[in-house]
């Protein structure tokens, strides 16, 4: 089950072009194109006739034509032409779904297309600002199901035994979570004082000595997150407290778009408030965040298998954000497919 209306990423805007590309988003089949003046456009990748994937037919103009008998579409998903045909069947006509270009991201809507508003679109704060720096965004499959992956995002802790070299260290085993939960999502946070630097963000910390580090996990629903780190010398941090014109902050975008059950698509993106106009910094940030989420889909691919033949238990401190989230999105689906009531 899935939260249906809703923005997800269906891909990087750069790397759609006039070629039909086939993906499956919430269990359904989608072809991406560009029209010719480069406007994108999703439709349903299946011919009502045959059920041949459109992907596998060719673009005529602003049109795709099915591979095996010649029906073809426009960009609204309406058949405009059947070989042969003195009319058009009423029942010739694929989906459509709404696209909207944002943050070199392509967004699609998956749910009813009059509830489609850009202005719901996840905001990344900073994108487009001339004082932060940015490392290009990636993306990897996942072979898990998203909520898996919810789950490792709002738990901070894992960070010390799965990224011990990169964004974790023993500062990060055992301090407690805060925890909000608003309409939007779950957020979770800590303050970690007087604690060493961990390796990822060492060489780039513009102070030496220990620091107070703040990890704070946002994860909104559907599945889009922003994963806050901040550093501070020692003795300078704390909620409510402003922080010093040294102060590192790395903000993380994680936007997960399920596949279908087992595997997720997870495009992430990274902003830092030094070096904006550093592209070597940007290359290093880039490559050690991708070493870093490998090592995260080697453990939810395993933990994937195991939960799938013998659940789990919620039995750390640390399961409560992802517990709250599940519970609060199951919710939400409910509501939305009407069945609320027997959710209750």
């Amino acid at each position: 089950m899935y939260l249906r209306n809703a923005w997800y990423v269906a891909a990087w805007d750069r790397d759609l072009g006039r070629d039909l590309t086939a993906v499956k988003i919430l269990d359904e089949e989608i072809v991406l194109y560009r029209r010719l003046d480069g406007t994108p456009v999703a439709l349903e990748n299946s011919c009502p006739h045959r059920r041949l994937p459109l992907s596998m037919g060719r673009l005529k103009g602003d049109h795709v034509e099915c591979g095996y008998h010649g029906l073809t579409f426009d960009c609204t998903g309406a058949c405009v032409r059947v070989p042969g045909a003195d009319r058009i069947p009423s029942g010739a006509r694929v989906r459509s779904y709404p696209v909207e270009p944002r943050y070199g991201l392509l967004w699609i809507w998956m749910g009813e297309a009059d509830k489609a508003d850009p202005a719901k679109i996840f905001r990344i704060e900073h994108w487009g600002d001339p004082a932060w720096g940015g490392n290009q965004g990636e993306s990897m499959m996942l072979d898990c199901h998203y909520l898996h992956m919810t789950d490792n995002l709002l738990d901070p802790t894992h960070v010390a035994w799965v990224h011990p070299n990169s964004f974790g260290n023993a500062a990060c085993e055992a301090e407690p979570l805060e925890m909000t939960v608003s309409e939007s999502g779950v957020t979770v946070w800590r303050w970690m004082r007087d604690v060493e630097i961990a390796p990822f963000y060492a060489p780039f910390v513009g102070f030496t000595g220990n620091c107070d580090r703040k990890q704070h996990y946002e994860v909104r629903y559907p599945c889009l997150a922003l994963s806050k780190a901040i550093f501070v010398p020692a003795g300078m941090g704390g909620e409510g407290r402003a922080l010093p014109a040294n102060a590192f902050v790395m903000d993380s975008y994680s936007l997960l778009t399920p596949v279908d059950e087992s595997q997720t698509k997870y495009f992430w993106l990274q902003l830092r408030n030094v070096a904006p106009d550093d592209a070597e910094v940007s290359e290093r940030f880039a490559a050690s965040v991708r070493a870093a989420f490998e090592e995260d889909r080697v453990v939810l691919k395993a933990v994937h298998r195991g939960m799938a033949k013998n659940p789990g238990r919620n039995l750390l401190r640390a399961d409560a954000g992802g517990l709250r989230f599940r519970r609060q999105l199951e919710r939400l689906i409910a509501q939305e497919s009407g069945t609320a009531a027997a959710a209750e």
